[in-house]
C-alpha cells in the first residue's frame, strides 16, 4: 500500500474544517497508509517586516526537513505551483507509483506560505488556483484531490 504524509504547517482549528478533513482520511484508509503532520506557525508580530517573514520561513522550513521522510517525493503547495487538473493530478500519483517511490508528501505552508528553499526541494509544485484560499480548506480540498486521484486511478464513477 503506498504511503502518503500530509505536512501541514498550522493547526485546523475550526469543527467543520476538522470534521471535513476527517473524512477524507477515512475514505484515503483503503487506497494508502495517510499521515497527517501538523507543524507549528512561527509567531510573528502584527505587521512584520520582510526579513522578520524570511526568518520565520526558514525556521519552519527547518522544521519540515526535519520531519520529511528519508527518500520521500515532495509535493509543495505554492501560488508559483502548477495548476493541474484532477486528471492530471491522478496521473502525477500514477507516475510516483510506477517509480517505486516509497513515500509522497504533499506540503502545505502557513500564513505566509513556504521558504523558497523548500519549495526549491520539492519534486513537483502545485498551485490549486489563482485565487486565495483558507489553509484549512486547503488541506480539506487537497485530502478530497488525493480521493479523488485514486478513484480516477481504479476506473470508479467517484469522478464524474
Amino acid at each position: 500500500m503506498q504511503k502518503v504524509t500530509l505536512l501541514c504547517v498550522g493547526k485546523l482549528k475550526e469543527k467543520f474544517y476538522a470534521d471535513a478533513a476527517a473524512e477524507y482520511v477515512k475514505r484515503l484508509s483503503r487506497w494508502c497508509k495517510l499521515a497527517v503532520i501538523e507543524l507549528p506557525e512561527e509567531r510573528l508580530p502584527d505587521n512584520p517586516s520582510p526579513a522578520q517573514i524570511d526568518a520565520a520561513l526558514e525556521r519552519e522550513a527547518a522544521a519540515i526537513r526535519d520531519r520529511l521522510p528519508p527518500s520521500s517525493s515532495l509535493v509543495a503547495l505554492c501560488v508559483e505551483g502548477q495548476m493541474r487538473s484532477s486528471q492530471e493530478l491522478a496521473q502525477l500519483m500514477s507516475t510516483w507509483s510506477s517509480r517505486g517511490e516509497k513515500q509522497l508528501v504533499f506540503l502545505i505552508g502557513g500564513s505566509f506560505g513556504l521558504h523558497g528553499s523548500i519549495k526549491a526541494q520539492a519534486w513537483a509544485r502545485l498551485s490549486m488556483s489563482p485565487m486565495t484560499f483558507p489553509h484549512h480548506l486547503a488541506r480539506v480540498m487537497l485530502l478530497e484531490q488525493i480521493y479523488r486521484a485514486y478513484q480516477i486511478n481504479a476506473g470508479t464513477k467517484y469522478h464524474k
